[in-house]
């Protein structure tokens, strides 16, 4: 994981002191915006991007510096040394590419056809480079320029200063070049690009890719007038002086010349951008109202006080920088996605791809659900309540507009991409409307949920006739996989439809829950694939990555894959002890994997951190009556698996949730089933964490956990006190949360092993 470890620290270093300088705090203590770096996750294979957003914006702009292979689905790798340009749409996370819409390339000497990102890309040093939230810089040696970019939820601002042109170089040397042929495996499908005036652009691309069909408008104000400019269609120039090309590869050019210079020769320009998913119309107006006249300083300062909000909902305590730094470079990640898909006024596109107006509420996308219902849209429930209602509702709406009438599984932009297997909206919703959301259609959502877990799709069919997907040799079945994520999901419909008094639905789903039965093997111990005649499908190797059983993993993987039915879970391997030695030999077994596959990463011993399945796992221990086992692991993954550098995520970090599953875990908690509002008691690695809960959804004002003598080697739990009482069970629930106040654990580096017992 270390990643020339001492440039790598040396790098945040700069970061940190940079973003106190930013904020004219220097030697003042730091604020959470000022311990987060964009720059984790950016290395390895976390797939994240550095550059400027605000928490859940529809814009990311950020440097492009690879468009190819499995390590450029952000766009960016921390490992390259040139950079593309900057574009304005980006994923975080994920394991497949998207977006890289509007790119621009500051360009010095001669531009001609074709126009295309690689020709102009440039070197650049990491030396030079700055990651903030909602702030980037950097140096650009071939044009000898210095680029800074900030953004607004639905804008960004670029200013780019051009170092003196050289004596040879002709008066028109400097140049903004726009690509709309570029994305990051997004193809153009149409594109525009106008010249309106000598410092207004408007356009729009509309691309295929993962997001097939959807379109990105913009407008971009210029701060000096461009004296001259080109067009590019299909790789040709157009007849100079023609001022709009439409087509399927649409590029430009802007010629800036010697008189915008300053006094020492200096062209300094800035870029007020707009954009919409919904038209030009909209992009302008989300310009006028997000950034205006505003200079490009009064934006930076406005997106970092967007950053130190969203950040400041947890405070955390701890005399190691370096845990103050990697939490909150978590916590960043954790507002990366969802994001807004809709204008500032509220309009958006919907899956019909109809335009809707004044809906009522944000409409969000980019929701990796196989992922992030685990940890991430738990924590949102504590630090961002005001948005779990629409992120209901977007659900609901994507349920209504879209042509199978389904819940989303992976939504991005205005597309369903079906990627992933579950219908993991339904314990998003289910948690929401426990945790006592109302701002939605209770009704119409137990209806979409019912819906949804009935549909044919996705063997679904198969799953209500057999009560489990039969595997098939050699037909990616993901079998095991789908059997027991949809027992989850069912279980997670069964509490809607019994806190709805619907009776027969709640006992019809709770009954289909206990379907992961029919898929344990009590000959091997494990949960693996059975055919439609009922017989085990062979071989069997639960080291094997076989998408035959298996969704991006193996049979060591998902053998604890019960998330709502611990109790039932451990029957089946025998008890608590037989089940606790199963979960030694997880931990104990060699990495070795059958039939390696990239996503399976993190590994210790056969659990593999950076894939979600094994998420919840470490704290069963404490469910089976073996808390400090699970403290043990907890740690073990906390500092092993994360670092506050550029590799400092273990893998992608699939739209926040690897990230979230560390901003639970340092606290000391983790929802193993994210929709019944207990939260396990780990083993936390700050002194004191403090959670500052939102008036309008709860009164209890701050819940503060303090881990007495804490440090990376006192990890074990002695006792714990919650709210002065003492605590003996390993859990808090939501509502202790809540109502505010206190968790207390003295730590020590013994087991204190009959802590955590009373189960």
């Amino acid at each position: 994981m270390k990643l020339h470890t001492r440039l790598v620290h040396h790098l945040v270093r700069i970061a940190s002191v940079g973003a106190c300088v930013a904020a004219g705090v220097a030697g003042a203590a730091p604020q959470p915006v000022d311990e987060a770096l964009p720059l984790v996750g950016t290395g390895g294979h976390g797939h994240t991007y550095p550059g400027a957003t605000v928490p859940f914006g529809f814009v990311q702009v950020s440097p492009d510096t690879r468009t190819e292979g499995w390590d450029a689905c952000s766009g960016y790798h921390y490992s390259d040394s040139s950079i593309l340009g900057f574009s304005h749409t980006h994923l975080s996370g994920t394991g497949c590419a998207d977006l890289g819409d509007l790119l621009i390339i500051p360009v010095t000497g001669s531009v001609d056809s074709p126009l295309e990102a690689k020709r102009f890309q440039s070197p650049f040093s990491h030396a030079t480079e700055t990651a903030l939230p909602g702030f980037y810089t950097v140096t650009l040696d071939k044009p000898r320029v210095q680029v800074a970019l900030t953004a607004t939820a639905h804008g960004a601002m670029h200013r780019y200063n051009f170092a003196p042109p050289s004596e040879e170089q002709a008066a028109k040397a400097q140049h903004l070049v726009l690509d709309l042929v570029y994305g990051l495996n997004s193809q153009p499908l149409e594109a525009c690009l106008k010249v309106q005036s000598k410092t207004l652009i408007t356009g729009y691309r509309r691309s295929g890719g993962w997001a097939n069909g959807k379109t990105v408008f913009f407008v971009i104000e210029s701060s000096d007038p461009f004296s001259g400019f080109g067009l590019e269609l299909d790789g040709k120039p157009l007849p100079e002086g023609q001022s709009e090309a439409k087509g399927k590869n649409v590029r430009g050019h802007l010629d800036y010349s010697k008189t915008a210079v300053d006094a020492k020769g200096r062209l300094d320009i800035v870029l007020r951008v707009g954009l919409s998913p919904v038209s030009i119309e909209g992009a302008k107006r989300n310009l006028e109202t997000e950034i205006g006249n505003r200079s490009f300083d009064e934006i930076h300062e406005q997106a970092r006080a967007a950053w130190n909000d969203y950040l400041s909902r947890i405070t955390v305590e701890s005399s190691d920088h370096n845990l103050r730094e990697t939490f909150y470079s978590t916590l960043y990640h954790t507002a990366t996605a969802p994001t807004m898909y809709n204008d500032a006024d509220g309009s958006y596109i919907g899956q019909d791809r109809k335009v809707h107006e004044r809906p009522g509420f944000n409409y969000y996308s980019t929701m990796s659900l196989w992922d992030t219902y685990r940890a991430e849209h738990p924590l949102m429930t504590l630090v961002q309540p005001g948005r779990v209602s629409d992120f209901v509702q977007s659900m609901l709406a994507s349920y209504q507009q879209s042509e199978q009438h389904a819940l989303p599984m992976w939504p991005l932009a205005c597309c369903e991409t079906w990627c992933m297997i579950g219908y993991h909206s339904a314990p998003v919703i289910a948690d929401a409307y426990a945790k006592g959301f109302r701002g939605f259609d209770a009704e119409l959502a137990f209806e979409a949920m019912k819906k949804t877990a009935t549909d044919a799709r996705n063997r679904q069919d198969l799953y209500q006739k057999f009560g489990y997907v039969p595997a098939e040799t050699d037909k990616r079945t993901e079998a095991t996989s789908r059997t027991l994520e949809f027992a989850y999901d069912d279980w997670c419909i069964a509490q809607m439809a019994k806190a709805l008094g619907k009776t027969e639905d709640a006992a019809f789903f709770a009954k289909r829950a206990q379907n992961y039965k029919n898929v344990f093997d009590p000959a091997t111990g494990f949960f693996r694939g059975k055919q439609a005649d009922g017989t085990w499908r062979v071989p069997f190797d639960p080291k094997d990555v076989s998408f035959d059983d298996y969704t991006e993993a193996n049979g060591w993987q998902y053998t604890f894959g019960v998330q709502h039915d611990v109790p039932g879970m451990i029957s089946l391997y025998g008890g608590p002890k037989a089940f606790e030695n199963k979960l030694d030999q997880l931990f104990s077994e060699d990495s070795a994997i059958g039939h390696y596959l990239i996503d399976v990463s993190g590994l210790i011993g056969q659990y593999a951190h950076g894939n979600e399945p094994c998420h919840h796992i470490a704290y069963l221990y404490a469910l089976a009556g073996a808390q400090y086992k699970t403290a043990y692991h907890v740690r073990q993954i906390m500092l092993t698996q994360y670092e506050n550098a550029p590799d400092g995520i273990c893998g992608n970090d699939d739209c926040g949730q690897i990230s979230a599953w560390y901003v639970w875990s340092a606290i000391g908690l983790y929802p193993v089933n994210p929709a019944n509002g207990i939260y396990v008691i780990g083993s936390p690695l700050v002194e004191k964490a403090t959670l500052h809960l939102d008036p309008k959804y709860y009164k209890g004002g701050e819940f503060t956990i303090i881990a007495h003598n804490v440090s990376r080697q006192n990890g074990y739990i002695q006792s714990a006190k919650l709210n002065g009482q003492p605590l003996e069970r390993p859990w808090i629930t939501h509502e202790e949360v809540a109502r505010g106040g206190k968790l207390e654990l003295e730590m020590d580096i013994q087991p204190n092993k009959a802590w955590g017992t009373k189960l």
